[in-house]
């Protein structure tokens, strides 16, 4: 069971947060934090395996919050509304495992919160697309091989735009698990950690276009 503790100064945002994730029978939520002070105090009571802390709190912000847990057992998912470049960067460096934008919805919060627990990151595709825009080359190098199928090929591009699972199936009308096998399939070929990974080479390679 993952245990987890919400971190927000907006009574609303706790308690949806709360029911997005206590609908997951493999997670379930052991604190709430108002401001982020009690963010750090129940971390290191509490013990939780993963925080979402919000970015801007009274007493001590999301950045802070995470800084202080960082060396911790606790792993930190920034969880926000503010798609800005500079909280990214912030918050990675200060040491979360993940940046998702409340907007994201329900079934990415609970992968980033997985991928925590299991020493990865995930951000946000729509704040990854950006992030990675820029590696796209004025004249993409492909001369080495593509080591994916055709198939392959472009399931990695549209992660590489921001689609989730969910929205690949629809595109491609094949099943989640399907996806999540292709995935896992293309990880493994490309020697990537995660779907950042992914979509960093299609990026490099000009292959995202």
């Amino acid at each position: 069971m993952i245990r987890v503790l919400i971190a927000d100064d907006q009574d609303g945002v706790r308690r949806g947060l709360r029911r997005l994730i206590d609908v997951h029978e493999d997670m379930t939520v052991v604190g709430e934090a108002a401001d982020g002070v009690q963010a750090v105090a129940l971390a290191r009571s509490l013990r939780p395996d993963v925080a979402l802390v919000d970015v801007r709190m009274p007493r001590l912000d999301g950045l802070d919050v995470t800084r202080l847990l960082a060396d911790g057992p606790v792993r930190v998912v920034v969880v926000t509304t503010f798609d800005n470049d500079e909280y990214v960067h912030a918050a990675l460096r200060a040491g979360a495992c993940g940046f998702i934008l409340k907007r994201s919805g329900p079934a990415l919060l609970a992968e980033a919160v997985r991928a925590a627990v299991a020493g990865e990151s995930l951000i946000s595709p729509a704040v990854t697309v950006r992030l990675l825009e820029h590696l796209a080359p004025a004249r993409p190098e492909r001369a080495e091989p593509n080591p994916l199928t055709p198939r392959e090929t472009e399931l990695a591009r549209l992660v590489a735009h921001g689609r989730t699972n969910a929205d690949i199936a629809a595109e491609l009308f094949i099943s989640v698990g399907t996806v999540k096998t292709h995935v896992a399939n293309i990880q493994a070929k490309l020697g990537a950690a995660n779907r950042v990974g992914i979509a960093a080479w299609c990026w490099k390679t000009g292959r995202a276009a």
